[in-house]
Protein backbone atom coordinates (compact mmCIF):
# COMPACT_ATOMS: atom_id res chain seq x y z
CA UNK A 1 0.00 0.00 0.00
CA UNK A 2 1.05 3.53 -1.04
CA UNK A 3 0.80 6.45 1.11
CA UNK A 4 -1.41 9.68 0.19
CA UNK A 5 -0.44 12.84 -0.27
CA UNK A 6 -0.19 14.04 3.27
CA UNK A 7 2.75 16.89 3.39
CA UNK A 8 4.61 19.81 1.36
CA UNK A 9 8.02 17.13 0.89
CA UNK A 10 5.19 14.58 -0.91
CA UNK A 11 4.12 17.55 -2.56
CA UNK A 12 7.36 18.44 -3.51
CA UNK A 13 8.66 14.87 -4.26
CA UNK A 14 5.68 14.47 -6.83
CA UNK A 15 6.20 17.82 -8.52
CA UNK A 16 10.00 17.22 -8.60
CA UNK A 17 9.25 13.20 -10.21
CA UNK A 18 6.31 14.67 -12.41
CA UNK A 19 8.97 17.40 -13.93
CA UNK A 20 11.52 14.94 -14.35
CA UNK A 21 9.48 13.10 -16.68
CA UNK A 22 8.33 16.29 -18.28
CA UNK A 23 11.78 17.30 -19.07
CA UNK A 24 13.05 14.35 -20.40
CA UNK A 25 9.56 13.64 -22.39
CA UNK A 26 10.21 14.12 -26.30
CA UNK A 27 6.90 16.05 -26.82
CA UNK A 28 7.10 18.51 -24.18
CA UNK A 29 10.69 18.37 -22.85
CA UNK A 30 11.80 20.72 -25.08
CA UNK A 31 8.88 23.33 -24.61
CA UNK A 32 9.63 23.55 -20.55
CA UNK A 33 13.26 23.55 -21.20
CA UNK A 34 13.48 26.28 -23.21
CA UNK A 35 11.07 28.00 -21.04
CA UNK A 36 11.97 27.19 -17.73
CA UNK A 37 15.40 28.61 -16.74
CA UNK A 38 15.74 27.95 -13.18
CA UNK A 39 14.31 24.57 -12.17
CA UNK A 40 14.92 24.80 -8.59
CA UNK A 41 13.01 27.84 -7.89
CA UNK A 42 10.29 26.32 -10.74
CA UNK A 43 10.06 23.31 -8.31
CA UNK A 44 9.08 25.50 -5.04
CA UNK A 45 6.97 27.74 -6.80
CA UNK A 46 4.83 24.46 -8.18
CA UNK A 47 4.92 22.77 -4.67
CA UNK A 48 3.59 26.22 -3.72
CA UNK A 49 0.65 25.81 -6.05
CA UNK A 50 0.33 22.45 -5.45
CA UNK A 51 0.20 22.41 -1.77
CA UNK A 52 -2.29 25.44 -1.75
CA UNK A 53 -4.52 23.76 -4.63
CA UNK A 54 -4.51 20.42 -2.30
CA UNK A 55 -4.57 21.56 1.28
CA UNK A 56 -6.48 24.62 0.81
CA UNK A 57 -3.74 27.10 2.01
CA UNK A 58 -2.94 30.77 -0.12
CA UNK A 59 0.60 30.53 -0.38
CA UNK A 60 0.66 30.75 -3.77
CA UNK A 61 1.80 33.59 -5.70
CA UNK A 62 1.79 34.13 -9.77
CA UNK A 63 -0.82 34.02 -12.95
CA UNK A 64 -0.31 30.30 -14.11
CA UNK A 65 -2.65 30.87 -16.92
CA UNK A 66 -1.09 34.15 -18.00
CA UNK A 67 2.29 32.46 -18.04
CA UNK A 68 0.67 29.20 -20.05
CA UNK A 69 -0.55 31.69 -22.65
CA UNK A 70 2.79 33.46 -22.91
CA UNK A 71 4.21 30.54 -24.19
CA UNK A 72 1.78 29.64 -26.59
CA UNK A 73 2.73 32.63 -28.60
CA UNK A 74 6.56 32.34 -27.99
CA UNK A 75 6.08 29.25 -29.37
CA UNK A 76 3.93 30.23 -32.50
CA UNK A 77 0.35 29.47 -30.78
CA UNK A 78 1.36 25.29 -31.37
CA UNK A 79 -0.04 24.06 -27.57
CA UNK A 80 -2.92 21.68 -28.31
CA UNK A 81 -4.74 19.39 -26.36
CA UNK A 82 -1.95 16.48 -27.32
CA UNK A 83 0.50 18.73 -25.69
CA UNK A 84 -2.14 18.61 -22.00
CA UNK A 85 -3.22 15.04 -22.99
CA UNK A 86 0.45 13.88 -22.80
CA UNK A 87 0.65 16.26 -19.73
CA UNK A 88 -1.80 14.99 -17.94
CA UNK A 89 -0.88 11.37 -18.47
CA UNK A 90 2.52 11.69 -17.12
CA UNK A 91 0.83 13.59 -14.11
CA UNK A 92 -1.64 10.79 -13.01
CA UNK A 93 1.50 8.08 -14.27
CA UNK A 94 3.20 9.97 -11.44
CA UNK A 95 0.58 9.99 -8.89
CA UNK A 96 -0.07 6.26 -9.28
CA UNK A 97 3.52 5.62 -8.72
CA UNK A 98 3.78 6.94 -5.50
CA UNK A 99 0.69 7.73 -3.98
CA UNK A 100 -2.49 6.22 -3.24
CA UNK A 101 -5.58 7.72 -1.03
CA UNK A 102 -7.93 10.59 -1.08
CA UNK A 103 -5.65 13.00 -1.63
CA UNK A 104 -3.74 11.82 -4.32
CA UNK A 105 -7.33 11.30 -6.20
CA UNK A 106 -8.09 14.98 -5.72
CA UNK A 107 -4.71 15.65 -7.56
CA UNK A 108 -5.04 13.85 -10.43
CA UNK A 109 -8.91 15.39 -10.72
CA UNK A 110 -7.63 19.08 -9.94
CA UNK A 111 -5.18 18.75 -12.83
CA UNK A 112 -8.05 17.30 -15.22
CA UNK A 113 -9.73 20.50 -14.35
CA UNK A 114 -7.17 23.12 -15.01
CA UNK A 115 -6.01 21.20 -17.84
CA UNK A 116 -9.30 21.72 -19.35
CA UNK A 117 -9.33 25.21 -18.38
CA UNK A 118 -5.96 26.10 -19.53
CA UNK A 119 -6.68 24.07 -22.90
CA UNK A 120 -9.93 25.99 -23.32
CA UNK A 121 -8.39 30.00 -22.43
CA UNK A 122 -5.42 29.01 -24.47
CA UNK A 123 -7.52 27.95 -27.80
CA UNK A 124 -9.85 31.51 -26.91
CA UNK A 125 -6.46 33.62 -26.74
CA UNK A 126 -4.98 32.25 -30.15
CA UNK A 127 -4.78 35.20 -32.72
CA UNK A 128 -8.51 34.39 -35.16
CA UNK A 129 -8.01 33.16 -38.65
CA UNK A 130 -9.60 35.19 -41.04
Amino acid sequence: MKPDIETRDDVHLLVTTFYGRIRADVYLGPIFNKHVTNWPAHFEHLTDFWEGNLFQKRIFKGNPLREHKRVDREEGYVINEQHFGVWLNHWVQTINDLYEGERAEMAKFRARKIGTFFLVSLFEAKPKMS
